[in-house]
């Protein structure tokens, strides 16, 4: 008798504390009760001030970097979309989350009087007071099977009643399990959505690393379009000082009457030109440093968005021999290390649960139930309502309460069982044939968007190192122009000073110079940009360049 009433008693409080990790603890109340804040305040941009030396905002390649992974609007917007996915995974653990009902209601009623001499009298009619309640704890757990336990009870309490107990109070205790036996059965058809859920959370990781890939590819192309604007005012500055210098040469000669003042004008214009192009650059430098420090968040602030920018990194490579790529070993790398390809091997997975689940779907639901219920009744013990004559009884009422119910509900004395199989068997299940259908039409839609992704990487990826060793080959003929170029100025200006050449001719070789000085450094930064590019469409930039996701 006393085990089975501690029996039950773990049973019924078993419920109340299976969520205590949640429920009892200061920070559910907190969570649950507290004033929703829906005000959003966006931290200001940081580390900025570190990178401040000599009044300037001093920036290597690395350090540039860190203040993207910081500070970027982009970038933090592709790391919060992370969360959402995550939120899913907590959602789908919901379905096996406990719930614990209680209820209580109360009514009093007063019947109707059904003739002239029960509307006249009073104690004739019937009045009553029900009063049910009920605290129930219910849980399904990921192998299939659910389970509830009840107590239950209700006093009832009425005038003019044969019953012998009134007020009469009721309590029972129930326990009831449910199984599938087909259909839902087992932990791992029950645990598909929680595995779909955990997929889609690694299909949006490789999705956010692809995106990081791009983002971090366009801030990295941001920093060398400010070295190269940086490298062309440095040449159009070269030029203009060659101009100048020119220019002042011829102007000697003209004041000592050993040239014409005709011959003036064309020194003076291609000053002119040059002193243009000088401002050009200036200008393409300052927009280029301006999506430099959009990238790296430092227009937010009002003190550092001010500062000039200085960069550390140098334009040239080196030699351009040292960078030699092997095709398909970079086909290979890329194959593996790709997000594309992740997401697109992370998605037949998925596939596959999702097959599973429109398998599950198919088959018949047929369960199994079983209940154990104990009853108890008590209350005030009234033999004069008895509808049974000559008892011999006592007559007295005997007085009784809540613990006569309880009494009899624990001494299992009236217990009550039931078992039974249920079987939903579906003659014809269109929808779920139909689900099948298209979760296999899926997946070997997905099989085709693999193959044609191996197919695009593999291009891309040759493309990438043809266009890369394109642009060295590019280099090593712009710095041979270069050579040619200074050498063919340094010629004109010795033929000019010995009188067999015109000043045309010379400001014709500074121009080309110019030129071909432009020409090596849009050459040494496509160099950097292609080789950026390769180790973009390889998946292999992130890890170059020491960024982890975290």
């Amino acid at each position: 008798m006393l085990f089975r009433t501690l029996f039950t008693g773990i049973l019924l409080t078993a419920g109340a504390l299976a969520q205590t990790s949640s429920f009892p603890k200061p920070s559910y109340f907190r969570e649950t009760f507290q004033k929703t804040q829906t005000k959003v305040e966006l931290k200001d941009p940081v580390r900025l001030k570190d990178f401040v030396a000599d009044g300037k905002l001093e920036l290597s390649l690395k350090h540039f970097l860190e203040l993207v992974m910081a500070n970027n609007t982009d970038i933090q917007l592709q790391l919060i979309s992370l969360e959402i996915p995550k939120n899913n995974i907590e959602a789908a653990f919901g379905v096996w989350d406990p719930r614990a009902l209680a209820s209580f209601n109360t009514t009093r009623s007063t019947t109707v009087p059904t003739n002239a001499t029960t509307a006249q009298n009073a104690s004739s009619l019937t009045k009553s007071l029900i009063q049910p309640y009920n605290l129930q704890y219910s849980q399904t757990l990921p192998e299939g099977l659910s389970y509830t336990a009840s107590f239950s009870g209700a006093k009832n309490s009425q005038t003019n009643s044969y019953n012998n107990y009134n007020p009469s109070l009721t309590a029972n205790v129930r326990m009831s399990v449910t199984q599938p036996l087909i259909q839902n059965r087992g932990s791992y058809v029950n645990r598909i959505p929680l595995m779909m859920a955990q997929s889609s959370y690694r299909i949006a990781e490789t999705v956010l690393r692809q995106q990081l890939l791009t983002l971090v590819n366009t801030a990295e192309t941001a920093y060398w379009n400010v070295v190269s604007a940086r490298e062309n005012v440095r040449v159009a500055e070269s030029g203009q000082s060659n101009a100048s210098e020119f220019l002042k040469y011829m102007q000697k000669q003209l004041e000592l009457g050993a040239l014409s003042p005709l011959d003036i004008y064309n020194p003076q214009q291609s000053l002119a030109n040059a002193e243009l192009s000088v401002s050009q650059a200036k200008f393409a430098l300052a927009q280029a440093e301006d999506a430099l420090r959009h990238q790296v968040g430092a227009d937010l602030d009002p003190e550092v968005r001010k500062l000039p920018i200085s960069l550390t990194e140098s334009v040239d490579l080196g030699p351009a021999d040292s960078m030699a790529v092997d095709r398909e070993q970079a086909v290979t790398k890329a194959l593996a290390n790709h997000p594309a390809m992740q997401q697109a091997l992370q998605k037949l997975d998925s596939d596959d649960l999702g097959i599973q689940s429109a398998k599950n779907g198919l088959l018949p639901n047929l369960a199994f139930s079983v209940y154990y219920q104990s009853n108890g009744t008590g209350g005030m013990f009234d033999p004069s309502r008895s509808t049974i004559v000559g008892s011999g009884g006592p007559t007295s009422v005997i007085p009784g309460g809540i613990t006569d119910a309880l009494g009899q509900m624990f001494g299992f004395g009236y217990p009550a069982y039931y078992a039974g199989l249920t079987l939903n068997l579906p003659i014809r299940n269109r929808a779920a044939s139909a689900a099948m259908a298209t979760a296999t039409v899926q997946k070997r839609t997905d099989m085709l968007n693999l193959r044609n992704q191996q197919q695009g990487i593999r291009l891309n990826i040759l493309n990438g190192v043809t266009k890369l060793e394109g642009a060295k080959e590019q280099l090593k003929l712009a710095k041979t122009a270069m050579d040619f170029a200074q050498k063919n100025l340094d010629a004109e200006n010795t033929k000019f000073q010995l009188g067999t050449e015109i000043n045309q001719n010379v400001i014709n070789a500074q121009n080309v110079l110019v030129q071909a000085e432009a020409a090596v450094v849009t050459n040494q930064v496509g160099v950097r940009l292609n080789l950026l590019n390769l180790l973009t469409q390889t998946g292999e930039l992130l890890d170059e360049r020491g960024i982890v996701i975290k």
